[in-house]
């Protein structure tokens, strides 16, 4: 008698408790300011608010304070030697990094699958403000190694090194990079390392965020009853 073949182990959906996070602390601050805004415009407009305009306003609330969540505290990247976990704002995306295509980084950090779908890193966003910093940097480093460099020789740093604490640093170091541009990094490398493991194979999966989606299509319900009926 012949046994069934084993099928490819499913990653989990929800993050496990040795997972690496990625999320993106400016969008969070912005998302916590902009609660707090809208909490306080919202709660003054239910407690002085006259005839309709205490339920307009929850019903306003209702709809934006999920989008707000959606698309600043939500965001987030999990990683483990398994996968790769997108929390986008509307949507949950599931790779085994044997299903990993490629990760790439040009406007937007996004990683392609095997299959051919492309999923955006919402939480890595790309700063070309802060590339263009990390440029900078890097070749004022390498401008004032290459002035010191006869100097590090002297002092025993060595020929190729740059310019440091007690001697100097190699020239062949990495460059600087942007933050999003370093996990990036990180991804890719644990890519290359974990995606012919057999724990890493499975299937891409995909759930909708009905826990945001819900409550914001019943806001927006609201708020166009309430403004049909005037």
């Amino acid at each position: 008698m012949t046994s069934p073949e084993p099928q490819s182990p499913t990653p989990p959906s929800e993050p496990e408790s040795g997972d690496r996070v990625h999320r993106s602390a400016p969008a969070i601050a912005g998302g916590v300011l902009l609660i707090g805004v809208v909490g306080w415009i919202g709660i003054d407009a239910l407690l002085v608010g006259e005839g309709r305009t205490p339920w307009l306003a929850l019903a306003v609330m209702l709809l934006v304070v999920p989008l707000i969540v959606a698309f600043t505290l939500r965001p987030a990247v999990y990683t483990n030697e398994d996968r790769l976990r997108i929390r986008n704002p509307f949507r949950v995306i599931v790779v085994p990094w044997g299903e990993v295509a490629a990760l790439r980084s040009a406007y937007s950090n996004e990683v392609l699958t095997a299959s051919g779908a492309k999923y955006q890193l919402w939480a890595v966003p790309v700063s070309l403000r802060a590339r263009k910093r990390a440029a900078r940097r890097e070749m004022r480093a390498t401008a004032e190694a290459r002035r010191h460099v006869g100097r590090d020789e002297g002092r025993g740093g060595g020929p190729g090194t740059r310019p440091g604490p007690g001697g100097g640093r190699p020239l062949s170091e990495e460059p600087v990079r942007a933050a999003n541009d370093r996990i990036v990094d990180d991804l890719r490398a644990l890519h290359e390392k974990r995606q012919g493991a057999e724990s890493a194979q499975g299937r891409v999966t995909v759930r909708w965020a009905y826990e945001v989606m819900g409550p914001a299509a019943a806001g927006a319900v609201l708020v166009l009853v309430l403004l049909a009926v005037g």
